[in-house]
């Protein structure tokens, strides 16, 4: 697992998970989360069990559908047939979860460690504002903190015309978060991107650009490196 290394208070735990470790085969070797990508159920259903058991969760997670968009469930109350691309908690115990393979896993607590929140940021959902709307969620006293999790990384992350122009027209995207690559195409900063949102917030925020999914076959699974591929469990809880 990767640990947060940020602000957060002492009773916060945040890891990511990497695909080491499971009962997986295939494409979807070893540690796969995900449910939705086309691997054994059995196997799927066996690595939550050994997630539960390697973090010591306090409780089932509460495992999202996901649809690329901006809606933000409550998770101490969530209807599992709702589609959401976050969710947040203020109950200890209550595990929030997200599953990635390139998109940037966004953890997010406030600074007396009441409320904590976990987000799943992709091109769309930065274009459809979820990552202010997220922020919002934890404005009050004292400053909101947010740690990016492992994503695909500034010189793997190409993109087209259209989707740059989609993301400048609907978020104050600086330029410098976009750098040319060929036939016209783009690369953009995911982690740029998304903290400077999060500062339009006033939340404090750090990252680590280098956990780059794309770029650590070994480590992470990549949906645009292998396809189908499974899905690493990025996870936050107060204790």
């Amino acid at each position: 697992m990767i640990t947060a290394n940020w602000a957060a208070p002492s009773n916060v735990r945040a890891i990511t998970t990497t695909r080491g470790n499971g009962v997986s085969v295939g494409p979807f070797r070893s540690f796969n989360l995900g449910g939705h990508v086309g691997d054994d159920d059995n196997a799927v259903m066996r690595n939550r069990r050994l997630a539960g058991e390697y973090f010591r969760l306090p409780g089932e997670p509460v495992w999202l559908t996901q649809v690329h968009g901006d809606n933000i469930v409550c998770a101490d109350r969530y209807d599992p047939g709702k589609d959401a691309d976050g969710s947040y908690s203020t109950v200890p115990g209550t595990v929030c979860v997200i599953l990635t393979a390139d998109c940037l896993p966004l953890f997010i607590s406030d600074s007396g460690g009441t409320r904590v929140g976990l987000f799943h940021i992709g091109w769309r959902g930065l274009a459809q504002g979820l990552v202010r709307k997220a922020a919002r969620l934890f404005n009050g006293d004292g400053q909101a903190v947010a740690w990016l999790g492992p994503a695909i990384g500034p010189g793997a992350f190409e993109i087209g015309n259209d989707v740059k122009a989609t993301i400048q027209s609907a978020i104050q995207a600086s330029a410098s978060c976009f750098k040319p690559s060929v036939n016209g195409k783009w690369f953009a900063d995911l982690y740029a991107l998304t903290a400077g949102e999060l500062r339009l917030e006033g939340a404090a925020c750090s990252y680590d650009a280098s956990l780059c999914t794309y770029s650590a076959p070994s480590r992470f699974f990549s949906h645009r490196r292998s396809n189908p591929c499974g899905r690493m469990a990025s996870l936050i809880w107060m204790e």
